[in-house]
């Protein structure tokens, strides 16, 4: 599924620095991620 969002511009930034430090600058990570932190914030509020 393709998903069109905006975040804080700030956020964004540390996110995407934080990913390719974690991750690695391969492609899909950010996907990846964005994949994880989605299933994190339902753990917490499902």
């Amino acid at each position: 599924m393709r998903m069109t969002i905006q975040v804080d511009e700030e956020l964004g930034r540390k996110f995407r620095a934080k990913v390719i430090e974690v991750k690695g600058n391969k492609k899909g990570a950010l996907s990846e991620a964005v994949e994880e932190a989605i299933k994190l914030w339902l753990e917490k509020y499902c």
